[in-house]
């Protein structure tokens, strides 16, 4: 029996070509009995160089990560909620379309906020007040307009929540919304990442509820592939135009655009303005795509359980959520709902506050602490949404969700245009402004945006709506 130790050959593991390494053709040349592969030091460096580099730009990604999510919610709030609710119910899957143009309106309009913001240093509302000074003022008015209603829509709806989930009586559920600055101080002793990840979580419950929802409901895919082709009855349709009005109200959002300009203001921007540009950009289109899947797992829930039954009349959240379970078969489908509902307006509750301080400070160089801000916010809201819930109930605090929708809707065009003007302005951006195709079809947006403006107000006027 022979003791000659074994022969081995260290084979370079580097790939031959486009297949893997071939150590039997090293083990036929060199007589060895085991072949051990040893990667080459220059396939290792390479691996290595790669790893590293993919490591580096997810940490420069994750850096510019948070500011879409704080974006983001203000496009799920309850205002939300009931213009959707209303559009699924009423006209099944056809107001799709206006929830996927609103969105990539949304998106556009962001981006152009990132690239304000990054490249120029100064955030809507401060080169609004350096290029038009006169219009300060009335401009910060108009923008205070848009936070209340948008305020309004998260005390109603958190203020519905409370009662659908504990039974507290409505008036008392709008009372107790003015506590939710105890949620927004925790979080800020955690700093801008402590708000990001406590915004986040309540995303998620949101996004979780709704996938829900959906597996319970169990919609027709072709049908809801269907609804996001435009259809010109949406113009015709005095009724139709108006919720298609409020979902745009809703979904594009005046006071995000102030806010995210501001977000994305950080020392890791100015260091790179142009691949800062880049990351945001990612960052923002996730984030609003994400918020797109709700809104619409919103609507298709409502015309696929309420509208596909018969109950074209189900117009509010409560009605939204009576229905939900008996029509389900599962009482955790109104649980979910309610749950839902009740994070959407606390994520909206923080970046609601957040937008109001960049406002004041921008347009007046006036600051106040996160809490009082928000107490000026809330007080301004609680006053007609307890006048409202008093008087009026839930079908009136209802009807005050919508209503407040297409107040933002209006409130648009004063925040699109000026973002408009000074995001293709070369003075003051440079390299970074932007292209002429996103500038025209920005300028395309505002146009649809005051054309169905116009006609919602003029549909009104003549009794219509």
């Amino acid at each position: 029996m022979s003791h000659e130790k074994p022969s081995i050959a260290y084979v370079d593991a580097e790939p031959h070509g486009r297949g893997l390494p071939r150590p039997e053709r090293a083990q036929d040349a060199l007589g060895a009995r085991a072949v051990v592969l040893v990667p080459s030091p220059s396939l290792g460096n390479a691996r290595g160089g790669i790893r590293s580099s993919i490591a580096r730009g997810l940490r420069r990604l994750l850096s510019f990560a948070g500011p879409g999510m704080l974006v983001a919610v203000g496009y799920i709030d309850p205002g939300n909620w009931a213009t959707d609710l209303v559009a699924g119910s009423r006209y099944s899957f056809a107001l799709l379309s206006v929830v996927l143009v609103s969105s990539l309106m949304a998106m556009l309009l962001q981006v152009l906020c990132v690239r304000l913001g990054i490249a120029s240093g100064r955030d809507l509302a401060q080169a609004c007040r350096d290029a038009y000074p006169r219009a300060a003022l009335p401009l910060w008015i108009l923008a205070e307009i848009a936070i209340t209603a948008t305020d309004l829509a998260e005390v109603l709806g958190s203020a519905i929540a409370l009662e659908l989930l504990f039974g507290l009586p409505l008036p008392a559920g709008v009372v107790l919304t003015g506590a939710d600055v105890l949620l927004l101080l925790g979080l800020e002793r955690r700093g801008m990442r402590g708000l990001e990840l406590g915004v986040g979580a309540l995303v998620l419950i949101v996004a979780a509820c709704f996938a829900f929802e959906l597996v319970l409901s169990r919609p027709d895919l072709g049908a809801v592939l269907a609804g996001y082709a435009p259809r010109a009855a949406i113009l015709h349709d005095r009724g139709m135009l108006y919720v298609a009005v409020g979902i745009l109200g809703a979904t594009v959002m005046p006071h995000n655009l102030y806010l995210h300009s501001s977000l994305v203001r950080t020392p890791a921007a100015e260091r790179d303005r142009r691949s800062a540009v880049q990351h945001a950009t990612l960052d923002t289109i996730v984030a609003l795509g994400g918020a797109m899947f709700v809104n619409s797992a919103i609507l298709v829930l409502a015309a696929t359980v309420f509208h596909r039954a018969g109950r074209v009349d189900v117009a509010d959240i409560c009605d939204a959520h009576r229905l939900l379970s008996p029509l389900l078969g599962s009482t955790l489908a109104s649980v979910a709902f309610a749950v839902a509902l009740l994070a959407a307006g606390q994520s909206a509750t923080i970046t609601g506050t957040l937008a109001g301080q960049v406002v004041m400070s921008g347009f007046l160089d006036v600051r106040l602490k996160p809490w009082a801000r928000r107490l000026v916010t809330r007080s301004l809201a609680i006053v007609p949404a307890l006048v409202v819930a008093c008087v009026g109930g839930q079908r009136g605090a209802a009807s005050l969700l919508v209503g407040s929708q297409v107040i933002l809707s209006l409130q648009l065009p004063f925040a699109i245009v000026p973002l408009l003007r000074l995001s293709a302005d070369r003075r003051r951006m440079g390299a970074l402004a932007a292209p002429r195709w996103m500038t025209v079809l920005g300028w395309a947006t505002a146009i649809v945006v005051i054309a169905l403006n116009t006609y919602l107000v003029g549909s009104l006027l003549r009794g219509g709506g």
